[in-house]
């Protein structure tokens, strides 16, 4: 059964701002001619666990591929409305199934909790694939900052790292996404977003290296590209760098997009000349409609 709608008695448990947001976004989107939204759908039993479907309007002659966006904020803050623009219409103007994801922040819950939410997002996906008629071959999952650390977790993680379900995934775009907890939790590169989602506790660096990208390369992974700007100010672009070369060193197909004297989080103009070289890199891998 599909889970309730935006206006469903659920849906109001909500702490009553994301609910307003959430109403106004989709009281704007409703009225857009290129996509409609199923908005707060319940992935899971906790109140921020809710995802966004957006879609063609047009009627669905095939299955398509399906895309899981997840938005950034250092795991403390950000929300899915903040990226409908930016990163979701995009993918749904080129005939794809767009989920939008939220998940855990740290005042909610600290790590790992950001991370087991995004594996049982993407299991919702898998598993409701033919009610949106997306090709469970073709699902891509795309993030930015902490998003992008999110979605090569969900692209890597093996389901020896007991972090929650794991299945087929069959691309992973990162924008400046974090790919070594552990770099940002001490020394020069330490971020007061990574000790927030990472408190001092017993065990800690073996926690951020169980949440690392970089600790799960190996053979047989899904395509990844990443996309880092070389000025970042808050990721080191050193994190794609090491991430890429790696995954290449073990024999998977790897690539890196580097924009020169990109800063953390891509200008319009940036983006504008970053999407054509997405999509062909998409295409390049048998994704498109």
């Amino acid at each position: 059964m599909r889970s309730p709608s935006l206006f469903s008695p659920a849906n109001f448990l909500l702490p009553m701002s994301k609910l307003l947001k959430s109403l106004l976004v989709f009281a704007s989107l409703s009225w857009c001619a290129d996509y409609r939204i199923e908005a707060n759908i319940r992935y899971d039993h906790y109140p921020e666990t809710v995802l966004d479907v957006l879609q063609p309007v047009a009627p669905a002659l095939k299955n398509r591929p399906g895309v899981m966006v997840i938005h950034g904020g250092g795991w403390i803050q950000g929300d899915k409305e903040s990226v409908v623009d930016k990163y979701c219409v995009p993918f749904v103007q080129h005939g794809m199934v767009v989920a939008n994801v939220e998940y855990r922040l740290a005042k909610a819950a600290t790590a790992p909790a950001a991370v087991n939410d995004v594996l049982k997002a993407a299991q919702w996906l898998r598993d409701r694939a033919t009610d949106y008629k997306v090709d469970p071959n073709q699902i891509i999952v795309m993030g930015g900052s902490a998003g992008g650390h999110l979605a090569l977790m969900v692209g890597m993680t093996p389901a020896s790292a007991d972090l929650g379900s794991t299945g087929k995934i069959a691309a992973v775009i990162d924008f400046f996404g974090i790919t070594d907890v552990g770099d940002q939790l001490e020394g020069p590169h330490l971020r007061e977003y990574a000790v927030t989602w990472i408190p001092e506790q017993p065990g800690r660096m073996d926690l951020a290296r169980r949440l690392s990208p970089m600790t799960y390369v190996r053979k047989g992974l899904p395509p990844v590209l990443s996309v880092h700007g070389d000025a970042d100010q808050n990721v080191p672009y050193d994190h794609s760098v090491r991430l890429i070369n790696a995954l290449k060193s073990a024999g998977d197909d790897a690539e890196l997009i580097t924009v020169p004297g990109g800063r953390h989080g891509f200008t319009p103009d940036e983006l504008s000349k970053l999407w054509p070289q997405i999509f062909k890199w998409l295409k390049k891998h048998k994704i498109t409609t």
